[in-house]
């Protein structure tokens, strides 16, 4: 488990007001949705209080009075209008559940949408755990906020109104004393709010880093099992799993102070409202009926607020999460095509560096003044010591990455005046760590071209060197491989990996390291596949194992951002440099393995 994480951005309180507008925007393009739930909860806080108000009557045109026709009649009104409300409940909740989920579905499709565009330098910098709490757990959070959180704040406001309206009619006095407890409630909440968010802020960060420490160990599990890391890395885990327990103990204690901060004053209003009532009743100004009525709407009218008080902090916590989420679809893309960008159908050609210099970090550069010209069809071996700039190339044939200073040009064209598509979608890749999705066999075959036919599936597998351990598999290609390709071996993957990659059928086709992990038999499956995938294509080969390279049409050696050597395999063993000296070396060192003995390079292989 690693120690250092993506570094969380930090929010000031001026983004609070931003994000809450930027999240109904997202809730009004659902706004049949959001009219329903608004008409429904209007409706519902409208007939409640009218149940109030129609109790009054009960009691002083019925009960009082004696009028059993009176009481009888408005007892019908009662329950005519209770299947009105309940219709109304039905509708607000239906269309609130409606909204979330819409809410979430449309975040996670920008988010997902967005993500697509972001380079591979974003990924370098950004944890997992940070990006999937954001396309989970933050989504779900705002989701609710625009559905039951605005939900619950709508129906405080409309069950706050209509309240007053009623009891405006019941004693206009006595109403203006219970307007005068609004701004002292009003002034709990904003004393609270910072704090609260303050606290869930840190609570989502510590959040994502947890998530971050959880795909880390899961993911490397065998490595922290081989090097016994387990107590280290639990350690560590505890370490940051106790700082959001504190985080979350002063969110939770803040929450848990603001509810009793909210009813205290509540129940000094109440108390002072009692007191005037009973003035007015005695006064003559109220009906029994009229004062249990005001009462009752004076409870009424605070519960929603001392409801909000409840929900508040985890309204604030949404709010916090949707920074986060706006925080992600804010980050522009370092690389973007341009507005005349064309997709010329196909990158076969010549690729050509010119004077190009790269850096991933400023003032440390990895390329200086590079220039090299492909010709279309050539395959080209890259070799050197580790960080001297050969995946560098690689990763700006792909534009992973542009160059700092400098262009390069793919048959004739200048390649940012191609879209990204048209070069990445006819490049074929095989890495070191081949990456299998959870599906089926035949699913990972056909990811980079799902129109193939089963009989071009299986001729690329049978190109590959695969076909033969697939039909052995229980299910043959319909075999499921788990997540990452986790049931299957290296050489399994590697070899599908490749198969994939002929499939494809690319312009331009690039090796990584892909035979470094997989044992004698499975590399010379693996270059028959190459030969049979490198035929006619521009092709590029990393390779420690300087065996799998010796019949490139050119070896180029980087070193120091440059090329230091170049040439054929036999022209540069003649020339007795650099690469000379790696190629006997490696060959001695095979040679001591199976032999035990001090090999000594043959004359035949100088």
């Amino acid at each position: 488990m690693s120690e250092h994480y993506f570094e969380e951005e930090e929010f000031d309180s001026q983004v609070n007001g931003e994000t809450i507008r930027r999240i109904l925007r997202v809730g009004l393009k659902h706004w049949p949705l959001m009219v329903t739930f608004l008409v429904c909860i209007t409706a519902v806080s409208l007939i409640e209080s009218y149940f109030t108000f129609l109790t009054k009557r009960m009691i002083d045109e019925g009960i009082m009075a004696r009028d059993l026709d009176a009481l009888r009649s408005l007892a019908i009104q009662y329950g005519v209008w209770f299947v009105v409300f309940a219709i109304f409940i039905f509708g607000f909740i239906i269309a609130a559940g409606y909204l979330g989920h819409s809410v979430q579905y449309d975040l996670r499709k920008q988010m997902f949408a967005h993500l697509q565009k972001l380079p591979l330098s974003y990924y370098n910098r950004t944890a997992d755990g940070w990006i999937m709490s954001r396309v989970t757990s933050d989504a779900v959070r705002v989701g609710d906020l625009v559905s039951w959180g605005f939900l619950d704040t709508a129906w405080t406001i409309t069950s706050i109104l209509t309240a007053l309206g009623f009891m405006f009619v019941i004693n206009w006095r006595l109403t203006l004393l219970v307007v005068l407890m609004i701004p002292a409630l009003w002034k709990v909440a904003i004393t609270f709010k910072q704090r609260i968010l303050t606290e869930y802020r840190k609570v989502r960060k510590l959040n994502s880093r947890i998530t971050g420490a959880y795909s880390e160990s899961i993911n490397g599990v065998r490595v922290v099992k081989s090097l016994g890391r387990e107590q280290e890395n639990l350690h560590q885990f505890q370490d940051l799993t106790g700082d959001m327990y504190q985080a979350s103990y002063r969110a939770a204690w803040l929450s848990a102070l603001f509810l009793p901060a909210v009813q205290l004053v509540s129940a000094s209003g109440i108390a002072a409202i009692v007191w005037f009532s009973g003035l007015e009743f005695e006064a003559g100004g109220m009906t029994i009926g009229g004062l249990q009525a005001f009462i009752s709407y004076v409870t009424f009218m605070l519960w929603p607020i001392q409801q909000m008080a409840q929900v508040y902090a985890s309204m604030q916590q949404a709010v916090a999460s949707g920074e986060r989420i706006f925080s992600l679809l804010d980050t522009e893309p370092e690389i973007v095509d341009a507005a005349e960008a064309i997709d010329p159908g196909t990158i076969r050609g010549d690729i050509v560096f010119d004077n190009v210099s790269f850096q991933y970090e400023e003032d440390k550069p990895v390329l200086e003044d590079f220039s090299l010209r492909i010709p279309q069809g050539e395959t080209v071996a890259l070799v050197g010591p580790t960080g001297a700039g050969k995946s560098t190339l690689v990763n700006l044939i792909c534009r992973f990455y542009e160059p700092t200073a400098g262009q390069i040009l793919i048959n004739g064209y200048d390649y940012t005046q191609l879209t990204q598509h048209a070069i990445q979608s006819r490049i074929g890749m095989v890495l070191q760590t081949p990456h299998l999705f959870s599906g089926t066999v035949l699913d990972n075959l056909r990811y980079g071209r799902l129109d193939a036919t089963d009989s071009e599936v299986e001729q690329a597998a049978k190109m590959a060197g695969a076909h033969d351990f697939i039909v052995k598999l229980e299910h043959g290609y319909k075999t499921e491989v788990g997540e990452g390709g986790v049931l299957l071996s290296v050489g399994q993957k590697q070899l599908i990996s490749l198969a994939r990659a002929i499939l494809a059928q690319p312009d331009i086709f690039i090796m990584d390291e892909a035979t470094s992990s997989v044992d004698t038999l499975t590399e010379a499956l693996i270059q028959q596949g190459m030969e049979a995938l490198m035929n006619g294509r521009t092709s590029f080969i990393i390779a420690h194992r300087l065996s799998t390279i010796k019949n490139a049409d050119r070896i180029m050696v980087i070193e120091n951002g440059g090329v230091s050597e170049m040439g054929t395999h036999a022209e540069l063993i003649r020339a007795r440099g650099h690469y000379y000296n790696l190629y006997t070396k490696q060959f001695r060192d095979e040679r001591e393995q199976v032999y035990g003995l001090d090999g000594v390079l043959p004359v035949a292989a100088q």
